[in-house]
C-alpha cells in the first residue's frame, strides 16, 4: 500500500469529510468484493443500478420528467444502466435503451429479457432522433466506467459527443435534457477528469462503491453515492470515509444540495372536481373518514400526522406534528405531556386547529374547535397500547424542559429499561394523556389546476337539540 496513490479527500458540511479513490484503488477493492469477500458481479450490479434509479427518482420526479434514454456501452457501466432502467420502469418512468454493442454473457442477456418483459424499447444509434431534446426528459449515460481505458470507439465517440453538446449549445436548462452519469462521466479519465473541458457535463453523477478522484472535478448539482455494502475490512484498509446512508435508502448525497429559488417551486395540480350536490358528505366527519380512508390506501406515510396549532392567553401561536389517535364523532385525539407548552396553551386557551395534508392526493383538511383533556381511563389505555420503548420514553422525557444533552435522557432511558425488564407494567406518567378536540368548523381543501381550487367548508349549528352542519363553498 506504500506505492498506491494518495486518495483525495473533500471537507463536507458539519465536520464530515470524504474520500475520492484512483482508478487501481476501484479496481482493487471490486476484485477483493468478488474475490475473497464472496459478491458477485450480478449483485455489485444489481445494487447499482438500484441507487441510480433511487437517484434519478429523487431529483426528477416521474410525473414531471418521464421520457428517460439510458445509453449502455458494453461492459459493467451497461449493465448498471440495464438494471438502473428496469428499476426506473418500476418508479413510474418510460424509459428507452440504446445498447450499441451488446455484450453475449448470460449475465446482460438476461437483463435484456427483463427490461424486454416490460415493454422497455430497445433503439438503435440510427432509431435515435436527431435532437434528444425532442423525445427525452433525462439522458443516463451509462457507456463507460471506472475501468476504461483508450479512446472511445464509434459508435460511443459519437454518442459522447451528442451528449457534451447538449450541454455546451444555446440550449438553455430548461429545454436540454437533464443527464445522469454512473460512476464516471463518459470519456473522462478516471483520475484526472474532463481533461480537454469537452466532454459531458452530467447534472446528476451517481458514484458506485466510493467517488473517484474524477468526481472532484464534478460541477453539477446533484452528486450522489451509491451501492451500499461496503464491508469493515474494505473502509480500514483504503481508509474510507464515506457518508452516512440515511435510513433505508440505497443512495445518499454527496455536497449539499443546490440552492432553490423558492419562488419557483410550483404545482399545477389535478384531481376531479368536488361536486356538493353527490360527491359531499352531509356529515363533515362522513367526509373525513372517506379522506382518510383513501390516503391510507394511497400508501401515505403516517396520514394521521397532523399540525396541530394553539395559543396562550396572550395570542401567541405555535405549532408542532402530532399522531392522531382517534377519531370519532365525539372529535379528534391526540396524547402528550400535560407539562408541554402546548398544554400549557390549552390550559389558558382552549381553542385549537388541526391541519393534515396529504400532498400526493392534493388534500389537505383543516379542523377548529374546542379542546379537553380525555377521561383518565382513555389515556391509561392509550399509553399502554404504545410500544415499550415509547412508554419509558415518556416518562424520561420532561417535555419542553431544557436539558443538557442527550446523554441524560440515554441514561434514564437504560435504567428504566433495565427496572422494566422483566415485563412488568410501566406505570402512566401522571403528566401524560389525552387530548379531544371537539370540532365546530372543517374545510376540506383540493388542489385543482390553474390554482382554481375546491374549498369546501362546514360550521356547525343546532336545531332541536341537535348539531346541524352547514356546507359553503369559499373562493381559492
Amino acid at each position: 500500500m506504500a506505492n498506491r496513490m494518495v486518495s483525495s479527500v473533500q471537507s463536507l458540511g458539519n465536520s464530515d469529510s470524504i474520500t475520492y479513490i484512483s482508478q487501481r484503488e476501484a479496481a482493487e477493492i471490486d476484485e477483493a468484493l468478488m474475490g475473497p469477500l464472496g459478491f458477485s458481479v450480478d449483485q455489485l450490479m444489481e445494487s447499482a443500478g438500484l441507487s441510480v434509479a433511487s437517484a434519478i427518482a429523487e431529483v426528477y420526479k416521474s410525473s414531471d420528467y418521464s421520457h428517460v434514454l439510458v445509453i449502455c456501452g458494453p461492459g459493467n457501466n451497461g449493465g448498471d444502466g440495464l438494471v438502473a432502467a428496469r428499476h426506473l420502469c418500476h418508479f413510474g418512468y418510460k424509459p428507452s435503451i440504446c445498447y450499441p454493442k451488446r455484450t453475449p454473457k448470460p449475465l446482460y442477456s438476461g437483463l435484456l429479457i427483463q427490461v424486454e418483459s416490460l415493454a422497455v424499447p430497445l433503439l438503435s444509434v440510427e432509431d435515435l432522433p436527431v435532437d434528444l431534446s425532442n423525445e427525452f426528459d433525462i439522458l443516463v449515460d451509462a457507456m463507460f466506467g471506472f475501468s476504461f481505458h483508450g479512446t472511445p470507439r464509434p459508435p460511443f465517440d459519437d454518442l459522447i459527443q451528442r451528449l457534451a453538446s447538449l450541454q455546451n449549445g444555446d440550449q438553455t436548462p430548461q429545454t436540454s435534457p437533464f443527464i445522469v452519469s454512473i460512476d464516471i462521466p463518459s470519456g473522462w479519465h478516471v483520475d484526472e477528469g474532463d481533461i480537454n473541458g469537452a466532454g459531458i457535463k452530467p447534472d446528476i453523477l451517481v458514484s458506485l462503491t466510493a467517488p473517484k478522484l474524477c468526481a472532484e472535478k464534478f460541477c453539477g448539482p446533484h452528486h450522489f453515492l451509491g451501492v451500499r455494502f461496503i464491508p469493515p475490512s474494505i473502509l480500514d484498509k483504503y481508509k474510507l470515509r464515506l457518508p452516512a446512508y440515511p435510513g433505508t435508502s440505497t443512495c445518499v448525497r454527496i455536497g449539499k444540495a443546490p440552492k432553490i429559488d423558492i419562488s419557483a417551486l410550483k404545482n399545477n395540480f389535478t384531481a376531479p372536481e368536488i361536486l356538493e350536490d353527490y360527491q359531499v358528505e352531509p356529515n363533515p366527519f362522513d367526509q373525513f373518514q372517506n379522506w382518510f380512508d383513501e390516503a391510507v390506501a394511497a400508501g401515505l406515510k403516517l396520514p394521521n400526522a397532523v399540525a396541530l396549532s394553539t395559543a396562550g392567553k396572550h395570542g401567541k401561536p405555535s405549532s408542532r406534528m402530532v399522531l392522531l389517535k382517534e377519531v370519532d364523532k365525539d372529535g379528534f385525539v391526540w396524547c402528550t405531556n400535560y407539562e408541554s407548552r402546548k398544554a400549557h396553551d390549552l390550559s389558558e386557551n382552549p381553542c385549537a386547529s388541526l391541519l393534515f395534508y396529504w400532498d400526493a392526493l392534493n388534500r389537505q383538511v383543516r379542523v377548529e374547535g374546542f379542546v379537553q383533556k380525555v377521561s383518565e381511563e382513555e389515556s391509561e389505555q392509550y399509553f399502554h397500547s404504545r410500544l415499550r420503548g415509547s412508554q419509558i420514553g415518556a416518562i424520561v422525557s420532561k417535555q419542553s424542559t431544557i436539558i443538557p444533552g442527550r446523554h441524560v435522557l440515554h441514561q434514564e432511558y437504560k435504567e428504566l429499561e433495565a427496572k422494566f425488564s422483566d415485563g412488568s407494567l410501566i406505570p402512566k406518567p401522571k403528566d401524560w394523556g389525552g387530548y379531544r378536540l371537539k370540532p365546530e368548523f372543517f374545510e376540506f381543501w383540493q388542489g385543482q389546476q390553474s390554482r382554481l381550487h375546491d374549498r369546501l367548508c362546514y360550521s356547525s349549528g343546532e336545531a332541536d337539540g341537535k348539531t346541524t352542519w352547514k356546507i359553503v363553498r369559499l373562493a381559492p
